[in-house]
């Protein structure tokens, strides 16, 4: 079973596409934690991707489709996978859309987690980091037991630069312009399916379950 996940940043789509992997058994592919495990082993490649992506702007797609058809040629994508941050263009899905057709593959579903801008802009001014073990918070879903210190090893939480509200809004505006386009490229494929994002994050499993079979 291969799936995409699709979203708006801050829709809560790695959150679901982790339940998913979980409960398929399948991988997860987050191209945010590939860039994220680059950039903190301080790779050339890591260091290229934090340029854009502190701005809030897309990492290129040659530098995405790279190490993204790279994870999952790789063994234990046999049965299938769920990708979370890819494709993000009408240009990465055509290069996916070719390389599975060669291999005689293709995806089987996308998912749209489908939440309005607005929504996005509190949920992500909400979120909290720790710098040092990567726990992730929210001040209002989920608190740290001790605000602004990491429950896991105690460290001071930041607000990073790439959930404030005037980044949050250029990566809507990206989105928008650039990674919308996917939910009528998916659509016209007849595998896209849309889930409300608002509800609670199990319902939101719930829906996406009972589409997934």
């Amino acid at each position: 079973m291969k799936i995409i996940i699709l979203g708006a940043p801050g829709a809560g789509k790695g959150t679901q596409a982790k339940m998913i992997a979980e409960k398929y058994q399948i991988p997860h592919v987050s191209t945010g934690d590939i860039f994220k495990a680059n950039i903190k082993n301080g790779t050339e490649l890591g260091m290229e991707a934090k340029k854009y992506m502190d701005q809030g702007a897309l990492v290129p797609d040659e530098l995405t489709v790279k190490i993204l058809l790279d994870r999952v040629a790789k063994p234990d994508c046999e049965n299938g996978y769920v990708l979370d941050g890819f494709p993000r263009t009408i240009p990465q899905a055509e290069v996916l859309d070719s390389t599975l057709s060669e291999m005689g593959d293709a995806i089987d579903v996308a998912i749209n987690v489908d939440v309005p801008d607005e929504n996005i802009v509190k949920r992500m001014g909400g979120r909290r980091a720790c710098l040092s073990c990567g726990a992730t918070y929210h001040i209002e879903h989920i608190p740290p037991r001790k605000e602004g210190i990491c429950d896991v090893c105690g460290q001071p939480l930041v607000l990073r630069d790439d959930d404030k509200p005037k980044t949050v809004s250029n990566r809507l505006k990206v989105y928008h312009e650039q990674t919308q386009p996917l939910i009528d490229f998916y659509h016209a494929k007849g595998v896209l399916r849309t889930v409300d994002g608002t509800a609670d994050m199990q319902d939101v499993f719930a829906a996406i379950t009972a589409i997934l079979g």
